[in-house]
């Protein structure tokens, strides 16, 4: 006589079958990767730990239930709010242009930089450091590279931002605009050899021609074609749908929690 199972008994590995084609099945937004950097975690093999990114994760995502982190990108103009017990008012805000997002996970920094009295001006945060208080996407864009640190050797009316500067509104649902300007840098001597570099946001330098065919001698086109190096220095598709698939539930989550508390507390002032 062949053995048969109530419908209504169900055994764990059944139930860990069906959570995992549901989460698989859950699938967040494509531009997630853009939005949160920070949550890709190294590319280098050896210090990677799948359990401790999906704490850090958890941790990230706890930091940003108490304090909202709101997209942005390099080139966007940034108002950030700390505690500062020496400060008036225990709190400092700080108006700069972002120029540059690095490292990953609960140690990911970006730097915000403007000319004060006459001098530049950066201020490196970390971004889940709990004594921040605020940030303000003043103006969302973008540019045309993925560093700004040449505007350390531009003019300083490219990074002078007005501390009374009033948000722009971007359209919910429309693209990112891209600020295609290109900065003119001042005359040598510079911080760095930025003929060198493949950038696309700056102004062809005036130099003699001796630097130029230094510039070209070093330089290495065929590296945008060397699979196997982009390959190295990338997360494949695979795990970053795995990651935002955790962000994106873990997120949703949060909300449902927000939304319980604010549902509670409307019943509480209405008895």
């Amino acid at each position: 006589m062949p053995w048969t199972v109530e419908k209504h008994r169900r055994s764990r590995l059944g139930r860990q079958v069906e959570e995992k084609e549901v989460q698989e099945s859950i699938s967040p937004p494509t531009d997630y990767r853009h939005i949160f950097p920070e949550f890709l975690p190294s590319p280098v093999w050896y210090k990677r730990d799948k359990l401790c990114e999906k704490l850090e994760r958890r941790d990230m995502m706890r930091r940003r239930s108490a304090l909202h982190i709101p997209e942005f990108y390099v080139g966007s103009i940034l108002a950030v709010t700390v505690s500062d017990p020496h400060a008036p008012g225990k709190q400092n805000r700080f108006v700069g242009i972002c120029i540059i997002r690095e490292q990953q996970g609960l140690i990911s920094k970006f730097t915000v930089r403007n000319v004060i009295d006459g001098e530049g001006v950066e201020i490196m945060y970390d971004m889940y450091n709990p004594t921040i208080q605020k940030i303000e996407v003043l103006k969302l864009e973008k540019r045309l590279d993925d560093e700004l640190y040449y505007l350390r050797d531009a003019p300083k009316e490219y990074s002078t931002v007005p501390f009374d500067m009033w948000p722009v509104i971007h359209p919910k649902g429309t693209p990112v605009p891209v600020n295609t300007i290109k900065v003119k840098l001042n005359p040598k001597p510079w911080l760095e050899r930025w003929e060198r570099k493949q950038l696309k946001g700056i102004e062809r330098p005036e130099l003699r021609e001796k630097f130029w065919i230094r510039a070209k001698a070093l330089a290495e086109p065929w590296e945008k074609y060397d699979t196997m190096k982009i390959y190295r220095k990338s997360i494949n598709d695979d795990d970053q749908k795995e990651i935002f698939r955790d962000v994106y539930q873990q997120q949703m989550e949060l909300k449902r929690k927000k939304a319980e508390k604010a549902r509670a507390m409307l019943r509480a002032k209405s008895t």
